[in-house]
């Protein structure tokens, strides 16, 4: 688990308008919300926090205004859909020991079973419950040699310690399903009888 350390500035101006002026300076306005307190808007630059929220689940360490000191995850990221930009980010305010649901991305290692068998992500993410300043990036989960039919839980994976599940224990995370070969059109199985005539 990551921890980034970000520079923030609290801010008064709203709507639209206060709203591209901060993305035009390089930045991307937010809000940190979170333990019953009032949301707290701020302005983060936007270089530091795209480079932050490269990590799945980021522990961020705000210094705001250089007075305050917040431990947030992002909740909710928007983003550009052109350009790919960050236009605004939701935050939420954790504490050290404190216990958080998230989602964590599932890997996978290992070959299937041969026979053209496909592996189809059920769940690409897992949602668990952690210790906000213990929450890990990804688990990785062995499909070794597994065949047709095969499924793994979410019972089945292995989580690092002091992580829980969130999700249904017999939910489905991962299943192998075997290669669907091709039915052959109907004109192709008529023109073979005729030519067996």
């Amino acid at each position: 688990m990551s921890e980034v350390k970000i520079a923030a500035e609290s801010r008064t101006e709203f709507g639209k308008g206060a709203a591209r002026r901060i993305r035009r300076d390089s930045k991307v306005p937010g809000v940190l919300y979170g333990h019953g307190s009032d949301p707290l808007h701020l302005t983060l630059p936007g270089h530091d926090l795209q480079m932050a929220l490269r990590t799945p689940n980021v522990l961020i360490a705000l210094d705001i205004d250089g007075k305050t000191k917040e431990l947030a995850i992002p909740k909710s990221v928007q983003r550009d859909p052109i350009k790919g930009f960050l236009e605004h980010v939701d935050l939420l305010l954790v504490k050290r020991g404190e216990k958080v649901n998230v989602e964590i991305y599932v890997h996978t290692e290992g070959e299937l079973a041969p026979g053209g068998n496909l592996l189809e992500h059920v769940l690409n993410a897992l949602p668990v419950e952690a210790e906000a300043t213990h929450i890990p990036e990804s688990v990785t989960v062995s499909v070794e040699g597994l065949e047709s039919g095969a499924s793994i839980l979410a019972k089945d994976i292995t989580l690092p310690s002091g992580v829980t599940l969130d999700v249904d224990p017999d939910a489905v995370v991962l299943q192998v399903l075997s290669a669907q070969a091709e039915e052959p059109s109907e004109e192709a199985a008529e023109g073979e009888e005729a030519a067996e005539a």
